[in-house]
């Protein structure tokens, strides 16, 4: 593929397509050389650059925004923009023992910082510590930093509105469009289609490693940019299949309130049908993504939830582990993965602490059925079609859709009657979106399993789920079927229509 100065180049393709290695090989990140290195050229200016590290590709005026944050929590924005590109001036001491000595000239560091965040038209002071900024801040941040580097040719994006509401998002494409405006070659690499399509200016293909083609975006429609991505035709539009749901409550949630730093959860009551499966929705910082994780303790909450006929316990994530309900975290990362650990203990662990699977007992001792974990493990990388070198492959080496499937298999593994499940599809392809959907829909049907399913896609939630609540302002602001208009979602989802409610 080759890049063109001022140029928006979109580069798309299903997890494990190569994306992502092709970016790090353009960046010169260690991990290419450790593994045996790359074939081919980098070429700049028709001549080969030689990029084996990202100091070499800064050099070459390469820039990158990585998919996760490479911040410093305890160093102001500044800081974190400046690093290892600190303004400084000599002083008495330095002129006796060195540069080490010198001192920062932090109005000059300010100043640099401020002209960036401006760029991104980001109205938050610059000396504003990064630790406790909400996620599409951080974002910014990093992009900031890229663009106050000296000489910057071309810049890389690599899923860059993954955590930003339709706003942030908005004002990002803004920036990309002017940046590319200044004559910097952009690469976009997204999976939302409907983004690639409205910014950039051509769209490179990846499938299994290879090249499929390269377009004019204008030449092409989303649906078949999906069609070439996986080599088949994808459809996410919702199939009736008159999956009975029963009268029976399965789940009863009373008055929830969950402390959740930007997603705190007001006053939430609603019930749950065994065998259904429940959309939450709505637009970000409302609250959504506080419900499952105050059910599931990993938030402080108080309110009342009857799971099956019994309260739970709550702010206690063991009790409700134990009571049959298994949970997929947005955060994957952070709360669903053990990275430095194979996929098979992944997979494995949670139903191993919580109801002893995959133990053997030798008098008081029980210790890990490496087999059997294995075994189990094999089986759902094939159902699943984690994409893998082995079942002892460590889980952070994996593309980021793999590793949701790796978590989805996790809370597969503990066979629960309720499965409470948060972004299931963020920052993955179509084609693994639509293995994962249909997957919660065949658990749902043809095991009856229960499933309360949260995410900010508005048409995924529209396609399996038999109802969705919109949550706005920490509260439920209704319920809509699945066939309810998008004028309707789009009223919900505003505060307009919570205020209506409250003067009503």
């Amino acid at each position: 593929m080759d890049v063109r100065p001022g140029e928006i180049h979109a580069l798309i393709g299903e997890n494990g397509a190569g994306k992502s290695t092709l970016m790090n090989i353009l960046f010169g990140m260690p991990v290419i050389h450790e593994t045996g290195g790359f074939e081919g050229t980098v070429e700049i200016d028709g001549e080969d650059a030689h990029i084996m590290t990202p100091h070499d590709a800064m050099e070459k005026g390469i820039g990158m925004v990585h998919q996760e944050f490479m911040l410093i929590p305890g160093f102001t924005i500044t800081e974190n923009i400046k690093l290892n590109r600190e303004i400084t001036k000599p002083t008495a001491l330095s002129k006796i023992f060195g540069k080490r000595l010198q001192e920062l000239e932090m109005d000059k560091m300010n100043a640099d910082a401020r002209k960036a965040l401006d760029t991104m038209e980001m109205d938050i002071a610059e000396y504003t510590m990064v630790h406790g900024l909400p996620v599409g801040h951080m974002q910014f941040v990093e992009i900031a930093r890229e663009i106050d580097k000296t000489g910057i040719r071309y810049l890389v994006f690599d899923e860059p509105t993954a955590v930003l509401t339709e706003t942030e998002t908005a004002n990002l494409l803004a920036a990309i469009r002017r940046l590319a405006a200044q004559g910097i070659g952009i690469v976009f690499i997204s999976h939302r289609l409907e983004e690639i399509i409205s910014l950039s200016d051509r769209v490179t293909i990846l499938r299994d490693g290879e090249l499929v083609t390269t377009k004019d975006t204008k030449d092409i429609t989303a649906a078949e940019i999906a069609r070439l991505m996986v080599g088949r035709a994808l459809a996410l539009d919702r199939n009736e299949s008159g999956r009975k749901v029963s009268d029976e409550v399965m789940l009863d949630v009373q008055h929830l309130r969950v402390n959740m730093p930007g997603e705190r959860v007001q006053d939430v009551s609603f019930k749950v049908h065994k065998g259904e499966i429940v959309g939450i929705g709505g637009l970000a910082g409302q609250g959504k993504l506080g419900i499952a994780n105050g059910i599931m303790g990993l938030y402080p909450a108080d309110g009342r939830i009857v799971f099956k006929g019994k309260e739970l316990r709550l702010n206690n994530t063991k009790d409700a582990l134990k009571s049959d309900i298994a949970f997929v975290s947005e955060d994957r990362k952070g709360v669903g993965l053990l990275l430095n650990s194979p996929i098979d203990l992944n997979i494995a662990f949670t139903a191993m602490e919580t109801e002893g699977k995959f133990l053997k007992k030798y008098g008081p001792i029980k210790l890990a059925d490496k087999k059997g974990i294995r075994a189990h493990a094999d089986k759902m990388i094939k159902d699943l079609d984690i994409r893998c070198t082995s079942a002892a492959q460590n889980t952070g080496a994996l593309s980021g859709g793999n590793q949701q499937k790796v978590c989805v298999a996790r809370a597969l593994t503990q066979q629960p009657e309720l499965l409470l499940v948060s972004e299931p599809t963020r920052g993955i392809d179509i084609g693994a979106k639509k293995l994962i959907l249909d997957l919660l829909k065949s658990l749902a049907e043809e095991q009856g399993m229960t499933i309360v399913m949260t995410s900010s896609e508005l048409a995924e939630l529209r396609s399996i789920c038999d109802r969705v609540l919109i949550i706005c302002e920490g509260r439920v602001a209704g319920e809509l079927k699945p066939e309810a208009s998008d004028e309707e979602y789009g009223l919900m989802m505003s505060s307009a229509h919570v205020s209506k409610e409250k003067e009503a």
